[in-house]
């Protein structure tokens, strides 16, 4: 299993998410969005795997973005063509943690009971 964890340090869900990986002595990467974001590739492995349990891409892209964001305001009334690349060029707008387990499987804020169903 290649876990990776992306947030911040601050941020309580993703030590949540860092903890329950460790407890289980699964290895993971964690990659802070305040130095690196996700990447064009990352970004699109994540909103196709949150789709796939959605069922509409767009509907994904919206669930990334974090309501509680003080810049949720600037993503909410874009049009959808461009909310893909506002949270490329602002990670911190993203919903934390984002876990992803290979290039298939990705989960937004702490979900564990999807994680123990990871091989």
């Amino acid at each position: 299993m290649a876990v990776q964890i992306f947030g911040t340090s601050k941020s309580f869900e993703t030590k949540k998410a860092e903890r329950y990986f460790s407890e289980r002595r699964i290895a993971f990467q964690k990659i802070d969005l305040k130095e690196k974001g996700l990447s064009k590739g990352e970004l699109e492995s994540v909103i196709s795997s949150i789709a796939k349990r959605a069922g509409d891409r767009q509907a994904a892209i919206d669930s990334l973005a974090d309501k509680k964001n003080k810049d949720y305001a600037s993503f909410a009334y874009l049009d959808d063509s461009e909310k893909e690349e506002k949270l490329l060029d602002n990670p911190l707008l993203l919903v934390q943690p984002i876990v992803r387990n290979g290039k298939t499987d990705a989960t937004i804020g702490y979900q564990p009971d999807i994680w123990k169903n990871w091989n």
